[in-house]
């Protein structure tokens, strides 16, 4: 808003009248100019500066009702005042209906210009909040647009920055690999084709973020069918296990799909060293969503069971154990054997953050 005074244009083909209102209203701190018909006043309209208009109905040629039209299709017209000698109520009901922001009943009484002014403010008022509000959306709409332009910015870096630690871990899994195949040690290559096998579950994490629109959640079960795929065709004798997956959409944030497929592959990969010492067997992997809302993760095994061949008889300090209490920590996870199964079955129980992923229709 500004200082300077509210700039009024009174059309009224009454050349007294006008010049009547038009004292009236600058005594009381407005600038007024006048116009005899609908066309002058347009044509003043059309030049700009004008605030509010204050149009008379009965003129000759066009009356108040046609010049109204055609002022309200002009670019951001001025609001309207619609001015009546008639007592007749449709004629101010047709003008509020074609536009006008009130109407005021001409007299010749000293309330008219009191009422017009109170009118011609009025309306103002409401051209002010119209105004505001506008300013206000498009604030809004730009804050928006910022908003979205930089959220895009930021998930094109996640998976640049995903791409990138992707491709690095599959690199050292490669390294791992091949210092594994050049080892004559046995223990060494087991060794080393364990670590490759716990990269490359990281390294499946990294590349469904960098392959997917969205970066802060991974689809749990697609990560699983991807990383089961991996451990079946990554066995050492090149003969798979009866190695299943049943899992129900869960979405997860990042870390604990790490966290999970470390998991995983720990219990897997002992699953396939020591659950059938006789030959091969089936080795399933559970996901489910509980009622209460956590998610439950089982790997089981029908083979000889725990008591039968100690976990990790190799590795005194149970390297494999500790990775997967770590990883439980990491899932704040309540965790432990079914004594009751047949074999070995490994549950854990973990919550937080999940939420189901809505299925393309």
């Amino acid at each position: 808003m500004t200082d300077r005074p509210l700039r009024i244009l009174y059309v009224d083909d009454d050349p007294g009248l006008a010049r009547l209102v038009q004292k009236g209203l600058e005594r009381r701190g407005c600038a007024v100019e006048t116009a005899h018909d609908g066309e002058s006043g347009l044509r003043r309209i059309e030049e700009g500066g004008i605030d509010v208009v204050a149009l008379d109905h009965y003129m000759p040629g066009q009356d108040g009702l046609e010049t109204l039209a055609r002022i309200r299709a002009l670019t951001d017209p001025p609001p309207v005042v619609y001015v009546t000698g008639t007592q007749e109520s449709s004629v101010a009901v047709a003008a509020l209906k074609a536009g006008a922001s009130d109407y005021v009943v001409k007299t010749i009484g000293e309330e008219f210009i009191p009422l017009l002014l109170a009118a011609i403010e009025q309306a103002m008022h409401a051209v002010r909040l119209r105004r505001a509000k506008e300013a206000a959306e498009a604030e809004v709409r730009a804050a928006r647009d910022r908003f979205e332009a930089l959220a895009a910015e930021r998930a094109l870096l996640m998976r640049e920055v995903n791409h990138r630690v992707g491709n690095s871990l599959q690199i050292i899994a490669a390294l791992l690999h091949l210092q594994a195949s050049a080892s004559q040690n046995e223990d060494v290559k087991s060794a080393l084709a364990g670590a490759n096998r716990r990269v490359m579950a990281v390294a499946q994490v990294h590349r469904r973020l960098y392959t997917s629109d969205d970066v802060q959640t991974v689809a749990l079960d697609q990560y699983l069918k991807g990383l089961v795929e991996d451990l079946r065709s990554s066995a050492e004798d090149g003969e798979a296990h009866r190695i299943s997956l049943q899992a129900e959409p869960v979405e997860v944030d990042p870390d604990k799909a790490v966290a999970v497929g470390v998991v995983v592959t720990e219990l897997v990969l002992n699953a396939m060293k020591y659950a059938y010492p006789d030959g091969k067997g089936p080795i399933r992997v559970k996901l489910h969503n509980e009622p209460s809302g956590r998610i439950l993760l089982v790997v089981e095994d029908d083979g000889v069971g725990r008591d039968a061949v100690p976990a990790e008889p190799r590795s005194p300090k149970g390297l494999g154990r500790m990775i997967v209490k770590a990883m439980a920590t990491k899932l704040d996870a309540e965790w432990g054997q079914d004594e009751s199964h047949r074999g070995m079955r490994v549950t854990f129980g973990f919550s937080g953050q999940s939420r189901p992923r809505q299925h393309a229709a």
